[in-house]
């Protein structure tokens, strides 16, 4: 899972992934474009909780050649994450998944909107359709990892 900073949208996205198909032992992890070691704000936090997912811990990751190589899908924000994806790192179009483009709800934009600097309710707007995203993902895989 990955996004600009690693600090709102990733962590919270893998961390549903991660639990969701924990028993497919299926490891998912998140990652950035820039400023590793950096905390999640209090209202990542305050939002994930609603969904039973604990942030308080954790620090942002880079994404590096060696992760982008090894990941089998790289799951992005945006349009523009996913074509940084291919052109710095080398990986195929087909490789990368825009999260967006899973929601079942009507869309106004493929993007998955970045809340950082927003207030709560923009957090629980976009950990909304983080979850959605998410379940779509989950049954589009169960045919394959069982």
């Amino acid at each position: 899972m990955l996004c600009h900073g690693n600090i709102c949208r990733s962590p919270f996205a893998a961390a549903l992934l991660a639990r969701d198909l924990a028993l497919a032992g299926v490891l998912v992890e998140s990652a950035g474009f820039m400023g590793p070691g950096r905390p999640c704000p209090p209202e990542a936090v305050t939002a994930a909780a609603r969904w039973g997912v604990d942030l308080a811990a954790h620090c942002s990751t880079l994404l590096t050649n060696a992760r982008a190589r090894a990941a089998d899908l790289i799951v992005v924000m945006d349009a523009g994450q996913a074509r940084a994806v291919c052109d710095y790192f080398g990986r195929r179009p087909r490789d990368v998944l825009v999260f967006g483009d899973l929601d079942p709800a009507p869309i106004a934009t493929r993007a998955i909107r970045d809340p950082v600097e927003q207030p709560l309710p923009v957090f629980v707007e976009s950990y909304a359709r983080i979850e959605r995203c998410t379940a779509a993902l989950v049954r589009t895989l169960a045919g394959s990892l069982r």
